[in-house]
């Protein structure tokens, strides 16, 4: 190849990358085509936000631990970004108004929330907001949903594996969980009334999740567990993973994180894979079915991209799953010292789980993590801070990743990382 088409071919990739993002400048549009998915970082709990090809929004999980909770201010929890002017989910909702198409931007058409903890739908806490109505207050997905209304609301079946009265009958009669429900209850009974509709994840499902506005034949969303439901990898057939339950014995549930909602997100031969807080090891005295990630990565097989499951923490991201899912790019939202678990981070970067390269990107990485881990932080991560956009090209065959400043209001771009190419699957 002659100097002159090389420059020329350096020339173009260089203007490619320009229009897709810059460093140090605003974060160019979405464009009908692009497949945007956002992770977005205020350091209270995960959130990210989709825009699909032709403009339909989807929101995966809202965050936002209890500020009142001493932990959550601690130096084991990183800290709010951009800063204390604004609640979490105000952050989240700002940040989506930002960065939605224009021309659909008047909500959001799917929320999902992976499961019922915290930090992925919100806690109720003392001193939070009221909505206007009085009837609840604004943390976490009731304050973003109210704020950017939801056409759709997915969650999974609260009365598996007990119903949640069961549940919560456990605990004590003034524990949070259950006054943080009860808004949440709240919030559901009255965006209801508004026009939103409630319904349950379907593991299986090519079509609960679909595009509202124009057709794109090559883009997909594939429901692939809900609670013990995992999706077997083939048409929309199921199976139960957990075994039966016996309602009046609490060690044969499942724990919240091993009924997370899975789904992966197609765009011609691009694959992106997120899973909640999917647990894939088992510890002594666990049951041998906690392990939810080996099923699920025998029905999902290879993919491009994927979020850790539970924030990389040390009971997930199991070597079945690293070995089988070989993502190019790892995905990590952190809000505590406890993400990434050392041997997780060992695992991921693991050759003998697979050979190709990968390049990982974490929301809010904490020193704490070097101090303890050392300096295999440094060397294994792209990126430790900032917003994480993955924009996927038209038709999928190309993508970058593009990490925003987080440190304050906007969305200026702080640095790009691409193109990669889809890898061909199997």
């Amino acid at each position: 190849m002659n100097k002159t088409i090389l420059s020329l071919l350096l020339l173009s990739c260089i203007t490619a990358q320009a229009q897709v993002a810059e460093a140090g400048k605003p974060l160019p549009e979405w464009k009908e085509g692009y497949l945007d998915l956002h992770h977005i970082n205020t350091g209270r709990g995960n959130a990210a936000y989709f825009v699909f090809p032709d403009g339909t929004t989807m929101l995966a999980d809202a965050g936002e631990l209890d500020p009142t909770n001493p932990r959550t201010t601690s130096k084991r929890n990183t800290p709010m970004r951009p800063d204390n002017s604004k609640h979490p989910y105000e952050w989240i909702a700002g940040y989506i108004q930002q960065v939605a198409p224009q021309q659909y931007n008047k909500g959001i058409d799917y929320a999902l929330i992976t499961h019922f903890h915290d930090d992925h739908f919100g806690s109720y806490y003392p001193g939070a907001p009221m909505s206007s109505s009085k009837k609840y207050v604004l943390t976490g997905i009731t304050g973003v949903g109210t704020l950017l209304p939801f056409h759709y609301l997915l969650q999974r079946d609260e009365h598996y594996p007990v119903s949640m009265s069961t549940i919560l009958g456990r605990l004590p009669q003034d524990t949070h969980y259950k006054t943080t429900w009860s808004n949440y209850q709240a919030f559901i009974q009255e965006q209801s009334a508004n026009g939103m509709q409630l319904q349950y994840f379907k593991a299986g499902s090519a079509t609960q999740v679909h595009l509202l506005h124009r057709s794109y034949p090559d883009f997909g969303v594939q429901n692939v567990k809900s609670n013990g439901l995992i999706w077997t990898g083939k048409d929309s057939s199921v199976a139960q993973h957990f075994p039966p339950v016996d309602s009046a014995n609490a060690k044969t549930w499942p724990d919240e994180n091993a009924l997370s909602n899975v789904l992966l997100i197609h765009y011609g031969p691009f694959v992106y894979y997120t899973g909640g807080d999917c647990p894939g090891n088992v510890f002594l005295g666990d049951a041998a079915w906690r392990d939810v990630e080996t099923p699920i990565a025998q029905a999902v097989g290879a993919v491009d991209v994927a979020t850790m499951d539970h924030h990389g923490n040390r009971d997930a991201v199991n070597a079945n799953m690293v070995k089988t899912l070989q993502p190019a790019v790892w995905i990590e939202q952190v809000w505590t010292a406890d993400h990434p678990g050392h041997e997780t981070l060992i695992r991921v970067i693991s050759p003998y789980l697979y050979t190709a390269k990968r390049d990982l990107f974490a929301t809010n990485m904490m020193e704490a993590n070097e101090l303890v881990i050392g300096p295999l932080v440094q060397q294994s991560y792209r990126s430790t801070q900032g917003h994480i956009l993955v924009r996927v090209l038209p038709g999928g065959h190309q993508y970058y990743i593009i990490i925003l400043d987080d440190s304050k209001p906007g969305k200026t771009v702080k640095a790009v990382f691409g193109p990669y190419e889809v890898k061909a699957k199997n």
